[in-house]
């Protein structure tokens, strides 16, 4: 069988809207998400989380069956509430085709049954009916940018990120339905590629990565990630800072700094994350602190991995300057989707 080769993501190329919001077919692996804290009428704060992934496995790519697994679509659907101490969460998988799973090229709108992520006139929209939660979610986007990790390293790019957005909607936990209105951030991720169908998801050397997204009380909005390699050291980072004029500051691999302040060991996988940390953005320093401890998320049944994904605090000493979300993979074995 020979080998599928997958375009490489190069530097230089201009990113046309919307057309770059919506599905790249020809490469590997990309995702569409939203994550942001909501609160609802009771006055209680909740972190959500939507996320559609789209797979080019490289099979079936000559075989005209309409059942041939040429694009796999998969989501994850999360709801953090401190009251219950977990995260309640969900996920799809599907094949592309007959009109039940469809990632369109031209715009975002993806959906897998009755999951969905649309753009929307305003912004977007999102419809996740999961098995213990709904989430019936509206956003109102402010201008993209992009982050990005060198070609050459087969790493996560970030292209483009809705860095702030205000969100309103409903969630539902059980019965109990209630409005909202949030915080909310939203992004297009597309890792590198390289031409070889043993192509990794992530360079050789490396084990998983660290990323957050902050919405500041300013109106700034930060987000700084790093990518680390297996002996514990950092293989790459990165981060952008976009201040309530627009203005955007890109941020050199040297200016991003991730400090663990605290961990935290899960009695399901035994992997341990840290949960708090010290992050450094050029002169921009923040600590982040968890909704609450638990919120690991097993999608092994659909991407196969384990990984920390959840709603925290940005602090400055003990005043809150912040919230957003933390992103933790490669704690419960390398990363490998």
């Amino acid at each position: 069988m020979a080998e599928t080769e997958y375009p490489a993501v190069l530097p230089g190329v201009e990113v046309a809207f919307p057309r770059d919001h919506g599905a790249h077919p020809a490469y590997r692996t990309e995702w569409w998400y939203i994550t942001g804290w909501v609160r609802d009428r009771a006055g209680r704060d909740l972190g959500i989380q939507v996320t559609f992934f789209r797979n080019r496995p490289g099979l079936g790519e000559d075989n005209p069956s309409a059942f041939a697994p040429r694009q796999l679509l998969f989501a994850h659907a999360a709801l953090a509430d401190a009251a219950h101490g977990r995260l309640r969460h969900d996920q799809r998988a599907a094949r592309a085709g007959f009109e039940f799973a469809r990632a369109a090229r031209d715009a975002t709108d993806v959906h897998i049954g009755d999951w969905s992520l649309r753009a929307t006139a305003q912004g977007y929209a999102a419809r996740i009916p999961a098995s213990a939660f709904t989430l019936d979610l509206a956003s109102a986007s402010r201008s993209p940018s992009c982050s990005r990790a060198p070609a050459a390293t087969a790493a996560r790019v970030r292209c483009p990120s809705r860095r702030a957005s205000t969100t309103a909607g409903r969630t539902s936990r059980s019965r109990a339905r209630s409005s909202s209105k949030a915080r909310a951030w939203r992004s297009r991720a597309r890792p590198g590629s390289t031409t070889s169908g043993r192509a990794e998801y992530l360079a050789p050397d490396a084990q998983g990565w660290d990323w957050i997204g902050i919405n500041l009380a300013d109106g700034s909005a930060l987000m700084a990630f790093r990518i680390r390699d297996k002996r514990g050291g950092v293989f790459w980072s990165g981060g952008t800072l976009r201040r309530p004029d627009g203005v955007v500051r890109t941020f050199a691999p040297e200016e991003i700094v991730f400090t663990p302040l605290r961990t935290w060991r899960s009695p399901r996988t035994e992997a341990e994350y840290p949960v708090a940390m010290r992050v450094r953005a050029g002169t921009l320093e923040l600590e982040l602190a968890p909704m609450m401890d638990d919120q690991e998320l097993d999608s092994r049944a659909s991407v196969g991995t384990v990984y920390w994904e959840g709603a925290v605090r940005a602090l400055d000493g003990a005043r809150e300057i912040g919230r957003g979300y933390l992103e933790l993979t490669g704690y419960w074995r390398p990363l490998r989707l």
